[in-house]
């Protein structure tokens, strides 16, 4: 299974995409989260939005689903085909309703399953997605009142949404579960209000931090060089074998 960050910046980043990832296993091509910057970010790449095999969002913050509108005209107008869709059932409805809607609905556009087939996920279920490929969410906690997701990709490796820390989970992940690789997002400054702050990551255990790759940063990611304990950033662009 291979990780390719098409962005690797925060909400607020200039110098970097939107944290969103392509996984590929066995030619199939998954799209976790699509904000704003998604569709620019896979041009660059060279990788066209009809070459997904599907998408999957993990909270409805427009750095994680704003580029869902052009991913879904796209597909219809251009390709002619509904472009599948991966979320947790609480996501449809204001997923469409607070996100969407404004901009696509017209004549056959009139909720979310028109535009998009929607298959949704459980928490708590491995569901195959295709060969060799399972993905597993796991609520974690965000901004009050809007549900978020993380996810355990093929049993052994946790991807985090936006999620405030949670060591208590990481070191069940590890240590019950066999969890090998972390792809965790980090704030590098301030305090952990509504994410995980870099100082939170690093009273982590030596042997969690080596597993541990950081993602959605700031733009002045360049600074905290060296200072990451036994964590690494994950680097936009670069393919990553997991």
């Amino acid at each position: 299974m291979n990780l390719q960050m098409i962005g690797t910046g925060n909400a607020f980043a200039k110098k970097y995409f939107n944290n969103n990832a392509l996984i590929e296993q066995d030619g199939f091509k998954l799209l976790i989260d699509c904000g704003i910057t998604a569709p620019l970010a896979l041009y660059e790449l060279g990788i066209g939005m009809e070459q997904l095999d599907a998408v999957l969002i993990t909270h409805t913050h427009g750095d994680h689903v704003g580029g869902l509108e052009e991913y879904g005209f796209q597909m219809k107008f251009k390709h002619g085909r509904k472009p599948i869709l991966y979320l947790a059932e609480s996501l449809v409805e204001p997923l469409w309703t607070h996100t969407l809607s404004g901009g696509m609905t017209q004549d056959g556009l009139e909720r979310l399953e028109d535009a998009f087939e929607v298959r949704t996920l459980r928490v708590g279920d491995v569901q195959e997605l295709a060969p060799n490929l399972c993905v597993e969410l796991i609520r974690t906690q965000h901004i009050r009142g809007k549900k978020s997701y993380s996810l355990v990709l093929n049993r052994d490796v946790f991807y985090s949404a936006d999620m405030t820390f949670d060591p208590e989970l990481l070191t069940t992940l590890v240590r019950d579960r066999g969890i090998r690789r972390i792809f965790h997002e980090v704030q590098l400054e301030g305090p952990g209000e509504v994410h995980t702050t870099l100082n939170e990551l690093l009273s982590l255990p030596d042997d969690i931090q080596e597993i541990t790759k950081l993602m959605h940063y700031a733009d002045n990611k360049d600074q905290f060089e060296g200072r990451t304990g036994r964590m690494e950033f994950l680097e936009q662009g670069l393919v990553y074998s997991i």
